[in-house]
C-alpha cells in the first residue's frame, strides 16, 4: 500500500484514524543504527510497524523489527512518545492517519539482515551517514532523541 507523508503542511488531509504504532532504535556494538529503507515511500527509517490485538507494545516493536530486518532484539528502553497531530500519512485505500508511535531502544541479540515486503533495504548506518540519507523529519527526530540518549523519554 503506498503511503504519503504530510508533516506541518497546511494542505495535508484531514485526519481519520488513529492507530497505535511502534518504532525501535537499535545500534549494534559499534553505534551503527538498524534502518530499512522502506518498500512504500523510498525513504529511510528505523523499522516499526503496528501493534496487532494480542502484544504488548514492546512485543510488537520486538516482532516489527524481527519482521522488517531479520534482527531479533531485546527491548531496552524507551525513546519517546509521538503523537504530533501536523504528521498525517494518507493511504492509497482513503486512510488518513494520526501519528501515534511509540519509539523503543532495543539492542540486537541474533539474526542476520535480510528485507521484507516492508523493506526493500536493510542496513547498519554510522552516525556520520544518517545526514546523507532520505528520512522524513519525524523519524529524524526519533533518531536525533534515540542518540541524545537521555533519562527521560520525549513526549507530545
Amino acid at each position: 500500500m503506498a503511503r504519503v507523508d504530510y508533516f506541518q503542511d497546511p494542505d495535508a488531509p484531514q485526519a481519520n484514524s488513529l492507530r497505535p504504532a511502534v518504532s525501535a532504535f537499535v545500534q549494534d556494538k559499534t553505534g551503527r543504527l538498524l534502518m530499512i529503507r522502506r518498500t512504500d515511500n523510498d525513504k529511510y527509517a528505523i523499522p516499526g510497524g503496528q501493534q496487532e490485538i494480542g502484544e504488548t507494545l514492546a512485543q510488537a516493536a520486538t516482532r516489527e523489527v524481527l519482521e522488517e530486518t531479520g534482527i531479533k532484539i531485546e527491548v531496552t528502553g524507551l525513546v519517546g512518545l509521538y503523537s504530533n497531530p501536523e504528521h498525517v500519512i494518507a493511504y492509497d485505500d482513503g486512510e488518513v492517519r494520526q501519528e501515534f508511535s511509540i519509539c523503543f531502544r532495543g539492542k540486537p541479540v541474533e539474526g542476520e539482515l535480510s528485507t521484507s515486503t516492508e523493506s526493500k533495504e536493510v542496513c547498519w548506518v554510522s552516525p556520520d551517514q544518517i545526514g546523507r540519507l532520505d528520512i522524513h523529519p519525524s523519524i529524524r527526530l526519533r533518531i536525533d532523541h534515540g542518540y541524545a540518549d537521555t533519562q527521560k523519554p520525549y513526549y507530545s
